[in-house]
């Protein structure tokens, strides 16, 4: 852009003495191994612009691709810019392209707007790979008007593609990739215009081979008016880009000076970086040429290991303070190797609990897998933060030099396994039904045994099933316990562990129930003297029964069978007649130290 002294007069005038910067530049993706970089590109402007050049441009443009045959395209990202407030919509190799991130400035002196644009195309080039690349539908015909932009000398329009490459042939290399858009213009003829800018993120371990590429727009070969790029103070140039004009539409990569209105420049930068440096600083000026910057890719020889840890499980026992961590070690994004014996301590809610290492070199890209047993100690709670940090002496400080020292630590809450919490359960007493049997309704013990409502609860009949989780009792309302006492298992379990108690099934001797009548007609109907509840209860019993006279006419015990009615008479016997007979029980029980009394009757 030519800037007419007209022009100044006429801003002079006004007041207007700045420039507008939008988007700032910054880091976008850093990539740290065997990898390199390339750009394509290609302006649609016929020729440079400036006041008095025909005011035409192309919808299209044509780039070539050429990487080598062991070249691995890892990402590829699309720019593209122009005159007028934006086309986000173009078409790449026919294929439809819409703008991800859209940018636009405005020139302080003119306040015509400007746009860039951009789009990850990554997997369209790794498809095609090498050959020919054609933007497309990238019109700004209508936008470059006689009277606005051409005037003015700012009708342009372009587009690049930055491709980032591994090759296993490649020295190790850290690629950073910034972008964003910044502009700067003179505000008069003369009057210098500048950006400084700082790229951060750098590890510069060898400046060997060091180089910065640049993606500009606008940028005008016929002006040379201390249009400068330096680097930390230090002003580049190379055989294309003079020292005084620094963006005159050049591409460094073909060697063409005749990409108008456009700049793919890069700049070995190994005399102006020293090791050690995290970031550098970036000036660019100009005295009178309006430029606009898109991208900037920096390539720095760059060996250095870059410790991760993951820690990929734990194993718990329940009501053990003690656990088992299986963690991995891992130099993936690296390029070099991390050495053995690299520190990694281990916090508890952030104090040091135990300290390790690695125990073999891992080379780039590898990863090992390493188990730990530790003991927690009782004043941590049941949950607390687990974090494991490599390279870390155990006070956060790192021995070993890495690319990034911001991802050493992994961190993860561990929750203790304890087993439930019971409440115990008293002895259940039923009445002995014979021998010691019973029948018991336990069904409400599984809500009164537990204290968490959420523990699932099951009854076994033997400890050692309690413990294996089998052979569950079904009916818990209506069990029937053969002998007594007889104890119950409880298994109470949570998600993890589980607990076990138990209660007892206890039968006590009920006062038994006389049927007193007894008709001996064989009938099979009260055909005996039956009392409920006490043949095999009541072991040692005697039952006695009498006439109405006193006279003694039958004794019976657990042994004997119920009185028929029955009477023996010297060597025989014979039916007791009908009427009123007395009996006396004699129940042999500390319960029951009075015997039991009462009426018989017998009918015939």
């Amino acid at each position: 852009m030519k800037l007419k002294r007209l022009h100044c007069l006429f801003i002079v005038c006004l007041g207007v003495f700045f420039s507008v910067k939008a988007q700032n530049i910054s880091l976008y993706n850093q990539y740290n191994g065997n990898y390199d970089f390339v750009f394509i590109g290609n302006t649609l402007n016929l020729q440079p612009n400036g006041a008095g050049v025909e005011c035409l441009i192309n919808t299209s443009a044509d780039a070539t691709l050429n990487l080598n045959a062991n070249d691995e395209i890892v990402n590829a990202y699309l720019y593209w810019a122009g005159s007028g407030n934006g086309d986000f919509d173009v078409q790449l190799n026919g294929i439809n392209i819409t703008a991800q991130r859209q940018f636009n400035t405005i020139q302080p002196s003119s306040q015509l707007t400007f746009f860039a644009a951009f789009a990850d195309v990554t997997s369209l080039v790794q498809t095609n790979g090498n050959g020919n690349y054609t933007l497309s539908e990238l019109d700004l015909t209508t936008v470059i008007s006689p009277d606005v932009y051409c005037r003015n000398g700012t009708n342009f329009g372009g587009w690049a593609i930055i491709i980032v490459y591994r090759n296993p042939d490649l020295p190790l290399n850290q690629i950073n990739v910034y972008d964003g858009l910044q502009s700067l213009s003179a505000p008069q003829v003369d009057t210098l215009d500048t950006i400084n800018f700082t790229l951060d993120n750098l590890n510069v371990i060898d400046n060997i081979g060091a180089e910065i590429g640049f993606v500009a727009w606008e940028g005008d070969a016929t002006i040379a008016n201390q249009e400068s790029l330096s680097i930390n103070g230090n002003i580049l140039s190379n055989s294309l880009n003079p020292s005084d004009n620094a963006f005159n539409g050049t591409n460094t990569f073909t060697g063409s000076s005749e990409l108008f209105n456009m700049d793919l420049d890069v700049y070995n930068i190994e005399p102006f970086i020293n090791v050690g440096d995290t970031e550098v600083a970036i000036t660019i000026g100009t005295a009178q040429d309006f430029v606009m910057l898109s991208a900037i890719v920096t390539k720095l020889n760059n060996q250095l290991p870059d410790a991760t840890v993951l820690i990929d499980s734990i194993e718990r026992e329940c009501d053990s303070r003690i656990i088992t961590v299986d963690y991995s070690v891992s130099n993936t994004e690296s390029t070099d190797v991390l050495p053995a014996n690299t520190p990694i301590a281990i916090y508890v809610n952030n104090v040091l609990l135990e300290r390790t290492e690695t125990d073999v070199d891992l080379a780039v890209g590898e990863t090992i897998t390493r188990q730990i047993t530790l003991l927690i100690p009782d004043e941590y709670l049941n949950d607390f933060n687990l974090k494991f940090v490599v390279d870390d002496i155990g006070d956060g400080t790192g021995i070993i030099p890495e690319l990034s020292e911001v991802n050493n630590a992994y961190n993860i809450l561990v929750s203790m396994w304890v087993s439930p919490v019971f409440n115990l359960l008293e002895p259940i007493t039923s009445c002995n039904e014979g021998l010691t049997k019973g029948t018991f309704n336990f069904s409400n013990y599984d809500d009164l045994v537990k204290n968490n409502p959420t523990d699932l609860v099951t009854f076994h009949e033997t400890i050692e099933d309690a413990n294996a989780g089998t052979n569950d009792i079904i009916s818990t309302s209506n069990y029937i316990a053969q002998t007594t006492p007889r104890d119950i298992f409880v298994r109470i379990e949570n998600e993890h562990c589980y607990n076990t108690t138990s209660f007892t099934l206890l039968t006590r001797n009920c006062p038994p129930t006389v049927y007193n009548y007894v008709s001996v007609n064989n009938d099979t109907v009260n055909d005996e003297f039956f009392i409920a509840g006490l043949k095999d209860i009541f072991l040692n019993y005697k039952l006695e029964v009498y006439n109405r006279w006193g006279k003694l006419l039958w004794t019976g015990n657990n042994n004997i069978p119920n009185w028929d009615g029955y009477v023996k008479d010297g060597i025989g016997t014979k039916i007791a007649t009908d009427g009123t007979y007395y009996y006396f029980l004699y129940l042999n029980d500390i319960d029951y130290p009075t015997p039991l009394s009462g009426f018989l009757y017998i009918n015939h």
